[in-house]
């Protein structure tokens, strides 16, 4: 488990197992949140054994889940609305980490602007300039 940190509040990583709680705990997160459908591959970690174990920990936990081609409006109301209500820090995680990114992006494109968007995701490892170059066409 690599956690990437997009801001002080908000970090994304790879697919997590149950037994990364431990680590997620200690690295002072306080909330999970899971943005990948459970079975989009064979031998990935249900969403429910990675939130038994969170709570566990005493780590809140919510699931968002939602495939970039097949994205709603509603998959980003649930996102925004986990960033706002959840505790912080957060750490949120898919297949590789870059859907959350993405996902970071576009809620808060609005407000941050697309060159603090693309320094922080750059940053971390994840090229948004494609969607961004995409939002500022609109």
């Amino acid at each position: 488990m690599e956690p990437r940190q997009i801001t002080e509040d908000f970090s994304v990583a790879p697919q997590i197992t149950p037994e990364d709680i431990p680590a997620i705990a200690a690295a002072g997160f306080r909330s999970i949140m899971c943005n990948r459908p459970d079975d989009e591959e064979p031998d990935q970690p249900h969403v429910s054994a990675v939130t038994e174990a969170a709570r566990a920990a005493g780590l809140e936990t919510c699931c968002v889940p939602f495939s970039s081609a097949t994205m709603t409006e509603a998959d980003v109301a649930a996102f925004r609305a986990a960033l706002d209500e959840m505790p912080k820090p957060m750490l949120a995680y898919c297949r590789t980490g870059t859907r959350c990114t993405m996902m970071w992006s576009l809620v808060n494109y609005d407000t941050l602007g697309a060159e603090t968007i693309l320094r922080a995701t750059s940053a971390a490892g994840y090229d948004m300039s494609s969607l961004l170059a995409q939002l500022q066409a609109r």
